[in-house]
């Protein structure tokens, strides 16, 4: 892996940190996409993210017929938006290792809920936007461009990666 690689999955991994939960948008029946939140369950990005769903569910049914999604992700480090292939397995191990009191929420039958399915989305392409100046420095660095004191406002940095 290439230092510059490196450092857009460090920059990745941030922004996958610091959230609590990501928009997952899938292509409906009828060919429509359809976005719905899901809690971000991993802290760090290897190419991959899992959430737990439950069986049949729309979006277990939309990625059954198009695999296709993309995921959208905003935390205080920035933005993120992954381009993937969703999977929907049965993974008793994962789901173990992902449980949390907020899962609980979902699944009030516990982690042994015969429903809870495991969802994997496979990074194609991930797009990312950081932002270094803090909210603060944003609203700065924004203004600035609005009273033409400079091209646009420099809040950050912007890479992609193929995954």
């Amino acid at each position: 892996m290439t230092d510059t690689q490196t450092d857009h999955r460090a920059a990745i991994s941030d922004i996958v940190h610091g959230a609590r939960t990501a928009l997952l948008t899938t292509v409906s029946e009828d060919g429509q996409l359809h976005a719905r939140p899901l809690a971000v369950q991993d802290k760090s990005f290897h190419g991959s993210l899992r959430f737990l769903v439950q069986d049949g569910s729309e979006k277990v049914e939309d990625i059954a017929r198009n695999p296709h999604v993309n995921v959208a992700i905003e935390s205080q480090g920035g933005y993120l938006s992954i381009a993937g292939t969703a999977t929907v397995t049965e993974d008793r191990a994962v789901v173990d290792e992902l449980w949390s009191p907020f899962a609980e929420a979902w699944f009030p039958d516990g982690r042994d809920d015969p429903s809870i399915r495991l969802l994997t989305v496979e990074g194609v392409s991930v797009e990312y936007w950081t932002q270094d100046t803090g909210p603060v420095g944003s609203l700065v660095q924004t203004l600035k461009a609005a009273l033409g004191h400079q091209s646009q406002p420099d809040v950050g940095r912007h890479g992609t990666l193929e995954v």
